[in-house]
């Protein structure tokens, strides 16, 4: 009996209205990352966009992780990432549930972004990315929508931990 009360409050629990809330803004920020990505894949005849002097948009597929880090020919390893990515979205998604709203919040901006590369990496077998930031020669690392919204809620969190009081 107290195994089907656990249960119930479980199932209670991911049936809240916040968390609907917070499933939705997961799917527009998904919706967003693949509204741009399928934008820039579907103008491929130009290679570069010079958006200014400081932004251009080049199409690169990237089968690293963040910044084209881990990037391998071998399938196993991507396969294996790949299979860790998809691990860590569903424990941030069992986190956010059960957190408090400013974090469902924080953690369902890192959700939303981590799934729009993961359903390329499962797609495509890479991610693509597109946003290249540069002054004179320096480039930063080329990234897309997806990996704004990850910062975003990286930086979201962790400035959060320092104006915690535990």
């Amino acid at each position: 009996m107290n195994l089907i009360k656990k249960f119930n409050e479980k199932k209670n629990m991911f049936l809240k209205k916040e968390n609907i809330l917070y499933l939705f803004s997961i799917i527009l920020i998904f919706s967003l990352d693949r509204f741009t990505k399928n934008k820039i894949m579907s103008n491929s005849e130009q290679s570069i966009y010079f958006l200014n002097k400081f932004v251009n948009l080049d199409l690169i597929w990237n089968t690293g992780i963040g910044f084209g880090l881990l990037s391998f020919d071998s399938l196993v390893i991507y396969n294996s990432i790949t299979i860790l990515i998809g691990l860590i979205i569903l424990y941030l998604s069992y986190i956010a549930i059960a957190s408090e709203t400013m974090d469902k919040l924080i953690f369902s901006i890192i959700i939303g972004g981590a799934f729009g590369n993961f359903y390329d990496r499962l797609l495509y077998n890479a991610v693509p990315d597109f946003i290249d930031v540069h002054y004179n020669n320096f480039h930063w690392f080329t990234f897309n929508v997806a990996d704004i919204f990850i910062t975003l809620g990286i930086i979201f969190f962790v400035t959060r931990g320092f104006f915690e009081k535990n």
